[in-house]
This record gives C-alpha cells, structure tokens and sequence, in this order.
C-alpha cells in the first residue's frame, strides 16, 4: 500500500491535533519541552510555526507508543504522522 501524501497546509492541521494530544498528557508534554528546549510560551505563541509543528511530530514518531497513542486517539493512520513530517520543513 501506498503511503499517503499530504500537502503542507494538512500536515500543519495533523501536527496541530498532535500538539493539542500531546498538551493533555503533561509527563509527556514536559518530555517534549526538556528533549526540545522549546518553553511553553514558545508552544502558546508558535504553535503554529511549521519547525514547532516538525518538532511535535518528530517526538511522537521517534516513540511508538506515543505514537499508537495519538494514532488510537485520532483514529489516524501512522503513515499520515509520516507523510506530513515529510511535508514539514527539516524533512
């Protein structure tokens, strides 16, 4: 099967669920600031800067099961989590 391809503007929407998924676990949500050194103001006044949003899902793909968790959660496949890393800058 095919992966998906998304255009950039549907990856920015994708990693913006990730990011509001991932400010609901706050263990998590710490890990991400700590591995990132992103603050969390950075994430309030940026959230929807594409290099944030290729960060989020960067940490959610570099762990399966915070992966699986998201993907469960949003009923989303992970090759979509794939496919819109790629059409984030960094890729």
């Amino acid at each position: 099967m095919k992966a998906p391809s998304l255009k950039s503007h549907e990856a920015e929407i994708l990693a913006l669920k990730a990011l509001t998924w991932l400010a609901q676990s706050p263990e998590e949500l710490d890990r991400f600031v700590a591995l990132t050194g992103v603050t969390l103001e950075d994430l309030r006044q940026r959230a929807d800067n594409p290099e944030i949003l290729a960060a989020v899902l960067d940490f959610l793909l570099a762990d399966d099961s915070r992966l699986t968790g998201f993907c469960e959660a949003e009923t989303t496949d992970p090759r979509a989590l794939n496919a819109a890393r790629r059409a984030l800058p960094g890729a």
